[in-house]
């Protein structure tokens, strides 16, 4: 027992190592996650007494855990089966394609990163590229929503900014948990939307076993209670005007809904913008065949730097504002078109009339629709017909800043004249033909709120 035992010195460092691994799996990193969780624990215990929506607990389970629960669902395991059979390859193979899947799917929320940082960010990017308002606000209807509902906000995607302005307008609510596509996938981005809760989602698969995992973990988290985000319309517009909606997430929701368990309500929002950062990359996207839409880190980042240089040097401005509205919620439990054969069309369909009822029209679109409808016209005119195109808007929320249409309207053009999107010569303000798509895309975003008859524009022939 006690007989020396010669080993070469690189063995030995070896057996430290391999010892150093086992005490620390099986005694450090099991208190250094208890210490962790318990802290995460009362973290979340303290938000939950401030969100008018508690964090529910299906959100921060262990993501680890959420995919084995999702790939061991009964209706999971079904899908494997039948598209082992359906693709005659063994089961074990389609199972490991179900669970690259649920890896893709399923997020790593961190309350710590939603709240300590991606909360404060959009707020901070949010006042910075714009003044940001609330416009319609349906506040005594939102706050008589069962508590124990599951809540999804439902708006019209205008920009990437969506995600931030609204992240930051409900912070007071809850942690919302997105559904995003391919762009968001770009390191490092992706590390910190999972952390935030978001889930992605890949927009055009025709992969019926991707559309059976990903049915199942929506209709999971609607069923536990997540309080969701989701844009009807499946993209950004290109055109700026509001797209036909897209039926994948609802029909999930629906097919999924047991009024029994819980209910779900749907709260649309209606957002706009003085301008939108991609407008040209949209309009491209929209006129040039086979054009990808370019959202890549890189564009990003040099935006990024460039508007920190002009505030540097003393020239930045923001970009004029930014208005989101909340309308009156729908609920499924008594909403009257679920029991009709098609019953997704026409849930969409609602969802989309009411989005497009409450989208905060905002100076620019407004002065873009008056050039685009009447062409050349002085300041004076300019002011006039703005008020008059308030008076045919009773029913929608116009932003007039320091309650002066004049104002208003001045307003709008110079953000125009900066962005040398009109001319101003001999006393007349006219469009850039040039640049009547770029009019043509800011006055689509409130074309459906006009009387009808008075809102068909065309970009110039190419």
């Amino acid at each position: 027992m006690a007989t020396t035992v010669e080993v070469p010195l690189w063995l030995f460092i070896l057996i430290l190592l391999f010892a150093a691994v086992t005490f620390a799996s099986h005694f450090l990193f099991p208190s250094v996650r208890w210490f962790f969780r318990r802290r995460l624990e009362r973290v979340v215990a303290r938000l939950n007494q401030r969100l008018e929506r508690p964090i529910q607990p299906f959100k921060l389970a262990r993501r680890y855990d959420m995919i084995q629960r999702l790939i061991y669902d009964p209706q999971v395991m079904q899908a494997v089966a039948d598209h082992a059979h359906a693709e005659a390859i063994p089961e074990n193979v389609a199972a490991e394609q179900a669970r690259a899947y649920a890896r893709e799917i399923v997020p790593s929320f961190s309350a710590s990163a939603y709240f300590g940082v991606a909360i404060r960010l959009a707020r901070f990017l949010s006042n910075a590229l714009y003044r940001v308002r609330l416009g319609h606000y349906a506040g005594d209807r939102l706050k008589d929503i069962d508590p124990k509902a599951t809540v999804i906000f439902v708006m019209n995607h205008r920009s990437n900014m969506d995600y931030v302005l609204v992240t930051y307008l409900a912070a007071e609510r809850s942690a919302l948990s997105y559904a995003v596509g391919e762009w968001a996938q770009v390191w490092p981005l992706s590390r910190l939307i999972s952390a935030m809760g978001a889930y992605f989602i890949r927009r055009k698969s025709r992969n019926e076993l991707y559309r059976r995992v990903l049915a199942r973990y929506v209709q999971l988290a609607t069923e536990a209670g997540v309080t969701q985000a989701m844009f009807p319309e499946g993209g950004l517009s290109r055109t700026g005007a509001l797209l036909e909606p897209k039926l994948g997430l609802l029909k999930y929701i629906l097919d999924g809904f047991d009024p029994a368990k819980r209910d779900v309500v749907f709260v649309p929002v209606g957002l706009n913008y003085d301008r939108v950062l991609e407008d040209r990359n949209l309009i491209a996207a929209a006129n040039i065949p086979g054009h990808r839409f370019n959202t890549g880190l890189g564009v990003v980042t040099r935006n990024a730097l460039r508007q920190l240089w002009l505030r540097v040097t003393g020239r930045y401005r923001r970009f004029g504002y930014a208005a989101v509205s909340f309308g009156a919620p729908l609920s499924l439990a008594g909403y009257e078109g679920l029991a009709a054969a098609d019953a997704p069309e026409v849930l969409a369909a609602e969802l989309m009339q009411r989005i497009g009822a409450i989208v905060p029209v905002l100076p620019v679109p407004a002065v873009c629709t008056l050039l685009l409808r009447h062409g050349p016209m002085s300041r004076g005119e300019l002011e006039t017909l703005f008020a008059a195109l308030v008076d045919t808007l009773p029913g929608a929320h116009v932003h007039i800043p320091r309650d002066s249409e004049a104002y208003a309207a001045e307003y709008g053009l110079r953000l125009l004249l900066e962005r040398r999107l009109v001319t101003e010569e001999s006393g007349l303000v006219a469009p850039v033909e040039a640049e009547r798509e770029v009019l043509v895309f800011y006055a689509n975003s409130i074309r459906h709120l006009l009387p009808s008859g008075q809102a068909h524009f065309s970009a110039p022939a190419k």
